[in-house]
């Protein structure tokens, strides 16, 4: 960290990409435009599980505009495996091959010469389907005698299984009292502002192709061998993205048939996703089950937990069907739990492919256990606040490894309750709630609690790529590996270059999101960019700045430790006149006769920041909501949130990400859910039936921030991306059955609805 005396660091600082993205002058890969592009348009399964026939593309073929039209009859291409350690088996072949297995299962591609030329033929594609027994649900899917969606699969629908504490006897043993609950995170889907899409433009032997993703660089690898290209000849990047949340983190196999049509074709080829496309293509998130019992004692201490979790992977697994792991990781939260027994099973369903969304895993684990402490604390008779009191992992026992084998590396629970305790006036609140309860109104309040912890970076994604540049005109080039799609990384990238070098915000440009300019990278998920690819833009600007110093002390004719940032450059200690520009130092550094003879060409580094294990930031939210009784209708009054995302670079940013945090966990407490009928047609498609808050139906949060520096990274970062979800949710949920619980009520699943709530009040 910087040295000097009012350092950018630490405070507000408004992001360099907004008056672009304001102005429009920024491009989304759909506005890029190319001499000859051609359109594809694919036509999808009606049927969630068919035997697929033949298909007549005759009459698509002959239609106006067409360029051409492919099926797994006429266009071979290998099978998607989404993720490695699944059975060969259960790859998803681009064009549906024998069979479909969910709504949205690609069977043909239309290529004409405008969308609408292509959208008009695909009417014209008629294939033969023999409908089959459909599952949708994966509790249902892992019954006996349930529909079978990979015959030659051995151990039915059940694709993934993961567990801790399984040979450790019964962690119930001993308990005064044990509380169940089951707890479902409903299927929920991404809904980015900007869908999904694919512009895949040759050039020769050469090809790029552009994507809205969080992480091109791995999706170059994945085109590489689904198409069989030449690494050093394709070209993955994502201009602008508007919005990922976790389902735009992989490759999908319209990307691969985009790509090979063009290669066919030698043309350019787009692929837009519209609104209804993207409900059921794009995958979905969540969709976990957790039956959970937890013993304590009568005065509230937990004294251990038995955990059996069913999640839906849907028709072809993918990360979906392994997120079980980040629940497992994160299972034990911010509790002290002696014993511990968690069990889990992913199953395959005729539904969309499930991946990471925003938490991905982590909101499972902590929406269970916060239920599970509420429900105890009103069968106790203590307040919601003391029974985590008395639980949580003391500040004094870090670093610590749990349960789920997370080695959390530091934190102050407590700490975050009780600010936030404060923050709201949680006394007051109970008064005024105890004061409604005696009058006996139609109004009834709720307070609800979410104390969490999470893991950013996680599973072997600590380590990123980053480089740092001066050019012969005084400017900085940073590069990364990551991929921003809104969370603000130009500035906050710059503010570290700014810091470490002294140069202008201004003059520092990030490349990111294109294999041309970046070598390698994992991308942007897990809330991990800032302690990653921040700390390697930190190190190699630290590196810049040492051999800098070298340079210019060997040109000043001082000593070395004398030198210090000035004014746009490098200066001797107490005599500013003693100075040398950036520009100058990156001219002398490609000059053999003015460098040092031990010094390496160039002011540049790179290196792979190597943050050695995830971060674990933290914090508690409080959720006043307020309940008619007569229509159970929900109403947010007020969201106090105090977060702990480890050193906070830039406040603003933080805010940002907590508000978008808080809003997205809102709706999933009360508003969204996918939804299938019985024969796995999905019922919320489009935005008419899918219901996502808008800003009318939301509130201002008050958001506040604790730091505890990570020792993990030289910023002391931990992530903040995802946070306000994993507290929120919980939060808000207690809180509504906390305005019914006197009446009785203990539980509700999600999404809290007015006809959900009301349909649980005793009458």
């Amino acid at each position: 960290m910087s040295d000097v005396k009012g350092s950018i660091l630490g405070n507000a600082v408004l992001r360099k990409e907004d008056p672009r993205l304001l102005l429009g002058t920024d491009k989304y890969y759909d506005d890029l435009v190319e001499p000859g592009t051609v359109y594809v348009h694919f036509v999808r399964s009606p049927f969630a599980h068919a035997t697929l026939g033949s298909i007549d593309i005759s009459e698509a073929q002959s239609a106006p505009g067409v360029v051409g039209v492919y099926t797994a009859d006429n266009f071979e291409m290998t099978p998607y495996l989404g993720f490695p350690m699944f059975p060969p088996h259960t790859a998803r072949p681009p064009l549906a091959k024998g069979k479909v297995r969910f709504v949205g299962d690609i069977v043909a591609a239309v290529v004409a010469n405008t969308r609408a030329e292509a959208e008009d033929a695909a009417e014209h594609v008629v294939a033969d389907y023999d409908p089959l027994p459909v599952v949708t649900n994966a509790t249902e899917a892992l019954a006996d005698g349930a529909p079978i969606l990979f015959d030659e699969h051995e151990t039915g629908n059940v694709v993934f299984e993961t567990g801790v504490g399984l040979e450790d006897g019964d962690p119930l043993e001993g308990a005064e009292i044990v509380i169940e609950g089951s707890i479902y995170s409903q299927r929920l889907a991404g809904v980015p502002m900007e869908p999904n899409g694919c512009f895949a433009v040759p050039d020769g032997d050469h090809m790029t192709v552009w994507i809205p993703s969080q992480n091109p660089i791995a999706v170059r690898d994945v085109i590489v061998g689904q198409c069989g290209l030449d690494p050093e000849k394709l070209r993955v990047a994502a201009p602008a993205v508007g919005g990922g949340f976790g389902p735009k983190a992989g490759a999908y196999v319209e990307h691969f048939i985009t790509t090979s049509i063009a290669q066919t074709l030698g043309k350019p080829v787009k692929w837009t996703e519209v609104r209804s496309e993207n409900m059921v293509s794009l995958a979905h998130g969540r969709d976990i089950m957790l039956h959970t019992k937890m013993g304590m004692t009568k005065d509230g201490v937990i004294t251990g937990m038995n955990c059996e979790a069913i999640a839906d992977g849907g028709a072809y697994p993918a990360i979906g069907a392994f997120l079980t792991v980040f629940t497992q990781t994160m299972i034990q939260g911010v509790y002290n739990i002696p014993k511990l027994r968690y069990h889990a099973l992913s199953a395959m369903t005729n539904t969309t492919p499930t991946a990471a969304y925003r938490g991905a895993g982590r909101p499972e684990a902590t929406q269970m256990l916060e239920r599970i402490m509420d429900m105890a604390a009103d069968e106790l008779g203590i307040d919601p606040a003391e029974i985590r009191r008395k639980n949580f992992i003391q500040a004094d026992a870090f670093p610590i490894t749990t349960h789920g084998g997370a080695n959390y590396d530091c934190g102050e629970y407590e700490l975050t309750l009780d600010r936030a305790m404060e923050e709201a006036g949680y006394a007051d609140l109970l008064a005024e709630q105890a004061t409604r309860r005696a009058a006996g109104g139609t109004k009834q309040m709720g307070i609800g609690i979410g104390s969490y912890v999470e893991v950013t970076a996680p599973a072997g994604l600590h380590v990123e790529y980053g480089a740092v540049e001066v050019n012969e005109d005084g400017s900085v080039t940073a590069r990364v590996g990551t991929s921003a799609h809104g969370q603000g990384h130009e500035t906050s990238f710059s503010m570290i270059v700014s810091d470490m070098l002294g140069v202008d915000m201004d003059d520092v440009t990030l490349m990111q999101s294109d294999t041309a300019e970046v070598p390698r990278g994992s991308g942007t998920m897990g809330s991990r960019s800032l302690q990653t690819a921040g700390s390697a833009v930190h190190v190699a600007s630290e590196t810049v700045l040492a051999k800098a110093k070298k340079l210019a002390a060997h040109m000043l004719e001082a000593s070395e430790a004398d030198m210090e940032k000035g004014e746009g450059g490098l200066q001797v200690a107490g005599v500013p006149a003693k100075s040398i520009s950036w520009a100058d130092l990156a001219k002398a550094a490609n000059d053999d006769s003015k460098r040092p003879a031990d010094m390496d060409p160039g002011l540049s580094h790179e290196l792979d920041f190597d943050g050695q294990d995830a971060t674990f930031p933290f914090g508690t939210h409080i959720s006043v909501v307020e309940v008619d009784t007569e229509t159970g209708a929900v109403e947010m009054i007020r969201h106090i949130a105090v977060d702990d995302c480890g050193r906070i670079l830039n406040p603003m940013l933080v805010t940002g990400q907590q508000h978008g945090g808080i809003a997205q966990g809102a709706a999933q407490a009360l508003f969204e859910q996918v939804v299938y009928d019985a024969d796995g047609n999905p019922v919320t498609s489009n935005l008419m039936d899918y219901a996502i808050p808008s800003a009318a139906e939301l509130i201002n949060f008050e958001t506040s921030n604790t730091e505890t520096p990570s020792p993990r990274n030289p910023l002391g970062a931990k992530g903040i991306g995802e946070s306000g979800t994993i507290g929120s949710t919980p939060a808000i949920h207690n809180a509504v059955i906390d305005a019914l619980s006197h009446l009785g009520v203990r539980h509700i699943d999600m999404p809290l609805t007015a006809e959900k709530v009301w349909s649980a009040i005793p009458r």
